[in-house]
């Protein structure tokens, strides 16, 4: 029985031995398609500990609870049964109950979480892990992202720090924690893994959408939304938003807005009161087998430009029809979605260098991002506004006299959009917008905002001529 006892433990310790990777080797491990991966020191992440993430980061979730006030007929039973009142009854109005989650990011009382948990909200309460309940306001939204700012007079609160969800790697641990259910399970949290990155579920193009979701398996249900989702090291690396379900509850599949996403819009949102959105003006598409037999591609990562927009940054950059994207700031990007990602981290002005594969050579470009097109009336950096794809400033007194003018307002740079598509130039100077008289950009924003239906501008080219353009505002 001894001996055997021996063998056993013997065998036991050889067991846990071939089990215990060595911290000594170290290799690297080349694809098929020329990835390389970096090795792991297997004895730190084969059982992580997610109780330091866990504690670390709770308390800076809460419970966010929204009122949404609503209108409807109330019929009167006498009425509808008499016909007093044709049965239509009076329009009264209902207040409705909403739940999510919210994570604090700044001591200050400033809380991120989901547009759609937010949306169409008369109030806003929050309720903190330590049951304090505050009433919030909606500092602004992003439906692009479901992305929601808000904040509540405190100070001194728990935070969760931004991680680089760049850096997330698949298979890689992560906790999700809000209030799944509603209130009474707040602070729950679940572990899983990464299971993809940029991820869309996009189903309909019919709403502007920007998606590059981090999926895990993660348990995550109605009223996670808006909640964290967090790395090993108890950095916040994703806002929790959707699920994938033909029940309406988990079914393995979860999905968040990644930190370097939300950490963008959240900064535009405090700094300006909107997001101002980057645009590089490409139409893309996937790369398939035809495109990588077509062009010779070594692999199929990155995108093919399909259409380069008149006017637009990528033009100027020197960006071309047929080019393969393959990178944006040495960030490798594999899918339209990771594309569309990394360029809204930027802001308007920023400045890039983009590499493309042209006729079988890696190509280096720099871009200079121009304001998105769906915005208007946003100031940048030099003072120029927004315009519906241009960008406008006071013209100065050389242009004025150079033009024989005395007052306008003038178009500095031009990108994609509706300005450029009903025929603005470059260096136009702006005289009158719906035959009202404008000497500053803030004349025109406000002119175009009050129509109802289309703009009409007038003024004159660069070169002297008298000229005119008219576009739509839907």
């Amino acid at each position: 029985m001894f001996a055997s006892a021996v063998i056993a433990g013997l065998t036991a310790y050889g067991v846990v031995k071939a089990c215990t990777p060595s911290t000594e080797t170290t290799r690297t491990v080349v694809s098929s398609d020329g990835s390389v991966y970096r090795t792991v020191n297997l004895t730190d992440t084969d059982y992580p500990d997610l109780t330091y993430a866990a504690e670390s980061a709770v308390d800076a979730v809460v419970f966010v609870k929204v009122t949404v006030k609503t209108q409807g007929y109330a019929i009167d039973p006498f009425e509808y049964f008499f016909g007093f009142g044709r049965g239509q009854g009076q329009m009264q109005e209902r207040e409705q109950q909403g739940s999510g989650s919210g994570v604090i990011i700044r001591p200050d009382g400033y809380i991120v979480t989901n547009n759609h948990v937010v949306s169409g909200a008369s109030k806003v309460e929050v309720t903190m892990n330590n049951n304090k309940t505050f009433e919030a306001t909606v500092v602004g939204t992003d439906p692009a992202t479901d992305v929601a700012l808000l904040k509540i007079d405190a100070e001194g609160l728990p935070t969760l720090k931004f991680g680089d969800s760049d850096k997330l790697r698949l298979g890689e641990w992560v906790l999700a924690i809000g209030s799944p259910l509603g209130e009474q399970l707040r602070g729950t949290i679940t572990a899983g893994i990464v299971s993809a990155k940029g991820r869309s579920m996009q189903q309909s193009r019919e709403e502007f959408k920007i998606e590059s979701f981090i999926q895990t398996d993660a348990a995550v249900n109605p009223g996670n939304s808006g909640g964290a989702l967090v790395n090993k090291a108890g950095e916040l690396v994703g806002i929790n938003t959707a699920i994938m379900s033909q029940t309406g509850a988990y079914s393995g599949y979860s999905f968040a807005v990644p930190s370097n996403m939300v950490k963008k819009i959240v900064s535009d949102l405090i700094d300006f009161g909107n997001v101002r959105r980057a645009l590089l003006g490409v139409t893309m598409q996937a790369i398939d087998d035809q495109i990588a037999k077509d062009l010779k591609l070594s692999s199929m990562n990155g995108v093919y430009i399909r259409e380069v927009m008149k006017g637009s940054a990528a033009e100027k950059a020197g960006i071309k029809e047929a080019d393969v994207l393959i990178a944006i700031d040495d960030t490798p990007l594999k899918s339209m979605t990771e594309v569309q990602a990394k360029v809204n981290s930027y802001r308007p002005g920023d400045k890039a260098k983009v590499t493309v594969i042209r006729d079988g050579k890696t190509i280096d470009l720099d871009v200079v991002f121009q304001e998105s097109s769906d915005l208007t009336g946003t100031t940048v950096a030099d003072g120029s506004v927004s315009f519906y794809g241009a960008m406008l400033k006071e013209a100065s007194q050389e242009t004025l006299d150079a033009l024989g003018l005395k007052k306008g307002v003038e178009i500095v740079s031009i990108g994609a959009g509706k300005v450029l598509d009903a025929g603005g130039t470059q260096g136009m100077v702006i005289l009158y917008v719906n035959d009202e008289p404008v000497s500053k950009p803030e004349d025109v924003i406000n002119i175009a905002k009050k129509a109802k239906r289309s703009v009409m501008v007038e003024g004159v080219t660069a070169s002297g001529r008298v000229t005119r353009f008219v576009f739509g505002k839907d």
